[in-house]
């Protein structure tokens, strides 16, 4: 039976890592002193400022992506106990020990637990994930929308591109060029926003194409894995329907 943290000085890791995205992936094993109320990012900082793994041999700093700290910029995605998830929002005394911290494996590794998210990035360029303008004057403000159809479009914008979905997706793997959950998600947002709305069928015909959303498999580990709690399988459902009404629109010509 694995131990809880409270009952420990020290905090142990298992860190599965990889000096170059060309390199077999190892574990090197760590202990941290312990501390209430840390999570996983405080420890790997401990390991960066003193590198010494648990034989106490010198090693290389741990390489990890982090910024907000807080679960809003989505970079510190890893997997933790065999979960993908926000290391900032890891809490040690939550998690039983070892703690096994590895990068996803959706994405290339760059090294240890960096990884090049640009698949995903991709994704969104693909279905044009913005509002576009046509210039840098002032535009004024846009339409007003109304306040229940504002509200679940909240819920939309929350995403924070971190790649859970995609990690937790069966779907989503080097055998297949399906864009993700994310992406049809945020065709969802941009199609309902008044102004976004103009470049609609054109989300919608990127969708149709390949590696769109006929690659979704229905297996909603994205919605159960989704740290902010967006509701993406509904936003699937409802891309499903649009884009069958799109084709069969198309096959009638109106």
């Amino acid at each position: 039976m694995a131990e809880t943290t409270a009952s420990k000085s020290t905090v142990k890791f298992i860190v599965t890592r990889q000096e170059s995205p060309d390199s077999k992936p190892y574990t090197e094993e760590f202990e941290v002193p312990y501390r209430p109320n840390m999570n996983v990012i405080s420890a790997l900082m401990e390991v960066q400022r003193n590198p010494l793994n648990a034989n106490g041999q010198k090693t290389t700093p741990v390489c990890w992506e982090s910024n907000c700290l807080e679960e809003v910029c989505g970079a510190c995605s890893m997997v933790i106990n065999g979960k993908p998830r926000q290391a900032c929002s890891a809490l040690v005394d939550k998690l039983e020990q070892p703690i096994r911290v590895a990068p996803m494996k959706t994405f290339p590794v760059m090294r240890d637990l960096v990884i090049d998210r640009g698949r995903m990035f991709n994704a969104l360029k693909k279905v044009k994930a913005w509002i576009p303008i046509d210039g840098t004057y002032d535009l004024g403000p846009g339409p007003r929308m109304a306040e229940s159809k504002r509200q679940w479009a909240y819920e939309l914008s929350k995403c924070m591109t971190c790649g859970v979905c995609l990690e937790s997706c069966p779907n989503v793997n080097d055998k297949t060029d399906f864009i993700g959950p994310a992406a049809v998600s945020q065709v969802r947002l941009f199609n309902a926003h008044p102004t976004g709305e103009m470049n609609r069928e054109e989300r919608l015909e990127a969708l149709m194409s390949d590696g769109g959303i006929e690659g979704c498999g229905n297996s909603q580990n994205c919605v159960r894995s989704c740290p902010k709690g967006i509701p993406l399988t509904t936003s699937i459902a409802a891309m499903n329907a649009d884009t069958t009404k799109h084709l069969f629109k198309k096959w009638l010509g109106v």
